[in-house]
């Protein structure tokens, strides 16, 4: 039997709505039948289901939607040894308070990268960078890396997929990808935020798999694409002493 006919539906539903709060913190019903492509009778049973059970509450006075306490509960029993954006936190703020510059933790997600931590500059010019984030893979240094040192079989499959945007260049991006697995770091200089500059490079575990991605970033006018490289060595360090801890 395939996996896939395990699955609960229902589960499947209340998921998807528990999803929806990723990147709005209220919502309101027709929002999250919207997002998620369910009649608003269904929906509403499920956000009853979950407002019961405390994963989400309901404000009154706008009738709108926001995540329970329930999920704080969940989230602090967490594994702490096993989850890289806490052993991994006091290395990112060593080397915020070297470099100056905002630091950050990237894992992929299919077709998409994750910013699962972030030390903030504490520069009063910064660029800030929030955790939860989901951005695509085929912009930004800590995309490219993630892709670069990914196995070839996921490379293809990304770069052949119908969601890839025309206005990337897949010959370009391949070449790109390889001029990264060369010198083992990318730089993006406003390629996905305007005034924003970046540099990223792969973290490896104990067992020489490519399990992350390491950037710093800041705004332009203090990082150039000169300065953005001399910084590379200095995460890849970085970086080296990290893929000891997970």
């Amino acid at each position: 039997m395939e996996d896939r006919k395990l699955t609960v539906r229902a589960v499947e539903r209340a998921l998807d709505i528990l999803m929806c709060f990723t990147k709005n913190s209220e919502l309101a019903l027709t929002e999250i039948s919207a997002l998620i492509g369910l009649h608003k009778s269904t929906v509403h049973r499920l956000l009853t289901t979950l407002e019961d059970r405390g994963f989400v509450v309901r404000n009154k006075e706008t009738e709108k939607y926001r995540l329970g306490l329930k999920i704080w509960e969940l989230s602090m029993h967490l594994s702490q040894s096993d989850d890289p954006a806490i052993r991994l936190l006091p290395a990112m703020e060593a080397l915020r308070d070297r470099l100056g510059e905002t630091v950050s933790l990237y894992l992929r997600d299919e077709a998409e990268r994750l910013r699962i931590q972030a030390v903030q500059s504490n520069q009063a010019i910064r660029r800030v960078a929030q955790v939860g984030v989901r951005l695509p893979l085929y912009v930004g240094a800590s995309s490219k890396v993630l892709v670069a040192f990914a196995p070839q079989v996921d490379q293809d499959e990304l770069l052949n997929s119908q969601d890839w945007p025309e206005s990337v260049d897949r010959e370009v991006y391949r070449q790109q990808l390889a001029e990264i697995l060369k010198v083992g770091y990318a730089i993006s200089m406003e390629e996905r935020e305007p005034g924003a500059a970046a540099v990223s490079v792969p973290i490896f575990d104990r067992y020489g798999k490519a399990a992350a991605a390491l950037s710093m970033s800041g705004p332009v006018t203090r990082l150039s694409a000169d300065t953005l490289r001399e910084y590379a060595p200095v995460l890849k360090e970085a970086a080296r002493e990290m893929g000891m801890m997970i």
